[in-house]
C-alpha cells in the first residue's frame, strides 16, 4: 500500500495515529496540532544541520 503524502504516513504509521482518542472538533483540532507540531521538530532535529551548513 502507498501513500499519497507522506507526512500523513508518517503521523499514522510511527507515531501510531490511527484514531483520535478525544471527542469534539475543538479537542480534536488540538491533538492533530501536536502530532503536527512533533512531527515538525523532529524535522528540524532530524534535517535542520543540513540547512545550517
Amino acid at each position: 500500500m502507498s501513500v499519497v503524502e507522506p507526512v500523513f504516513g508518517n503521523i499514522g504509521t510511527t507515531k501510531r495515529l490511527n484514531r483520535f482518542s478525544l471527542r469534539g472538533k475543538k479537542k480534536v483540532q488540538g491533538q492533530w496540532q501536536l502530532y503536527c507540531l512533533v512531527h515538525n521538530i523532529e524535522k528540524l532535529a532530524n534535517y535542520g544541520h543540513l540547512a545550517a551548513s
